[in-house]
């Protein structure tokens, strides 16, 4: 399998590469700074400098050409403004979605982000901006003619996966690993038939590949 990874070198990204390369896949991204590249090929996959913020369309679908799925797990840092946010978890979605289709491509996982807004958790001041930003490019995406799916974890930590989540169309959500996000983001791209489904992932007892069988059935 060929997979495109647009966020190949953030802490998700990278994670998800690592797995796919190490499986035998074919895994290619796309990344920002040219001296990120020495770190992506040490993941087993290749890159295409650019930034979802600002290439166009059509270099986009150049650099996915000949992917059989496309994984969206850019977003913008907590220091970037609104307008920042908005090019990336709003526009460069809809971008991605533009290129999908100049480029014959069909599949796409979008990760984006948990419904509550945690207003309790004294969350930075632009996060409300970031909610409906992504919420604005998942209401896109689901009224394309894309083989779609979406995945909203919970709040990623950087501890160690377990390898077991909660997964279904909607969780009661605590936090998540990004190891454990990575290997569920895996596991559905090798069952094309979950397609058009809106999924949330947080921490739980289920193992990664019985979650997902579970919803082939």
């Amino acid at each position: 399998m060929k997979v495109f990874i647009i966020g190949i070198s953030g802490a998700t990204g990278s994670r998800v590469a690592r797995l796919l390369a190490d499986e035998g896949n074919t895994v290619s991204g796309l990344y920002r700074h040219p001296e990120q590249l020495a770190g992506i090929q040490a993941l087993g996959a290749s890159g295409t400098l650019g930034d979802v913020a600002t290439t166009s369309e059509e270099e986009l679908a150049s650099a996915i050409t000949g992917a059989d799925v496309l994984v969206f797990s850019a977003g913008a840092g907590e220091q970037d403004d609104d307008s920042m946010i908005d090019a990336v978890d709003r526009d460069g979605v809809l971008k991605t979605i533009a290129a999908l289709r100049i480029a014959g491509i069909s599949r796409l996982l979008l990760v984006s982000v948990f419904p509550e807004a945690w207003r309790e958790r004294h969350m930075p001041k632009s996060f409300e901006h970031y909610m409906a930003a992504k919420k604005q490019a998942d209401v896109y995406l689901v009224h394309s003619e894309l083989d779609w799916v979406i995945l909203r974890p919970s709040a990623l930590t950087d501890d160690p996966g377990t390898g077991r989540v909660s997964l279904s169309e909607a969780e009661i959500h605590i936090d998540i690993s990004r190891d454990d996000v990575a290997a569920t983001i895996a596991t559905l791209l090798h069952r094309p038939e979950v397609r058009r489904r809106i999924l949330e992932v947080t921490a739980g007892g289920t193992p990664i590949a019985s979650a997902v069988a579970t919803l082939s059935n």
